[in-house]
């Protein structure tokens, strides 16, 4: 997911929804292989990093038979591909701030595809920690308005352990401790709320402007190309886009 707290970017991210479905299942598949390997087990119960994932997962409409079925793989080294977990993190254009988290097999193709897109896109690539103290790291869960009770919603929101909660444009921002993320994920679930997104990400403190339409343009070529790459697991930025875009 892009950039989270404005609606005019979760809803680009949202009309490619249908045709990337396929993708979003891959590689929350290939972050569920890593949990259970890096967990040490298949039981979520004891590994919470799994448990994690599929609450994820399950907020992406996942099917309950998939997710089983690669928790066994993962579990029975049916797939012997060695993943590892990095973040980049640079500057688009006009300085927008960009933290890009990956699971690669090829650390130098990976890097190399990061570095490329930056550069082709008015931005570069900075060292780790460059730009992600402009960012809190949150649970966050996106809910459309459209038939939901708003006070009803928080109230449910609040009382399943959320730290906040923020109407934005169309959609319904709620905000949790990583830690507290799958709780309520799982609470909001049971009481029948349908997730257009749910996952751990980052939330930027501040945001940044683009003024030119060149810079507008590069920016939206930077996220897609980022998000079309395999090794892509989350892109999550500070670009303040209009709601009107």
């Amino acid at each position: 997911m892009s950039g989270h707290s404005k609606w005019s970017t979760i809803k680009r991210k949202k009309e490619k929804i249908d045709s990337a479905r396929a993708k979003v299942f891959t590689k929350i598949g290939r972050e569920l292989t890593i949990a259970v390997r890096e967990g040490g087990s298949a039981d979520p119960t004891v590994n919470t990093k799994l448990k994690d994932v599929i609450a994820k997962a399950k907020a992406n409409n996942v099917p309950n038979d998939n997710i089983e079925r690669i928790i066994k793989k993962a579990a029975g080294e049916g797939d012997t591909s060695s993943y590892e977990e990095i973040t980049y993190e640079g500057y688009g254009p006009s300085g927008v701030a960009v933290i890009v988290e990956t699971l690669t097999n090829n650390r130098n193709r990976t890097a190399g595809e990061m570095r490329h897109y930056f550069d082709k896109n008015k931005g570069n690539m900075g060292q780790s920690g460059c730009v992600s103290f402009m960012f809190t790291r949150y649970g966050i869960i996106t809910i459309e308005q459209e038939d939901i009770d708003e006070e009803k919603l928080m109230e449910d929101a609040l009382e399943a352990g959320a730290a906040d909660f923020i109407s934005d444009g169309d959609v319904f921002e709620i905000r949790t401790e990583p830690n507290d993320f799958t709780l309520v994920c799982n609470d909001l679930s049971a009481k029948g709320y349908k997730f257009l997104e749910a996952e751990v990400g980052y939330v930027p403190s501040t945001y940044t402007k683009l003024e030119s339409e060149d810079d507008i343009k590069m920016m939206e070529r930077l996220l897609d190309m980022m998000e079309e790459n395999d090794d892509v697991q989350g892109v999550w930025h500070n670009w303040e886009a209009d709601d009107e875009e």
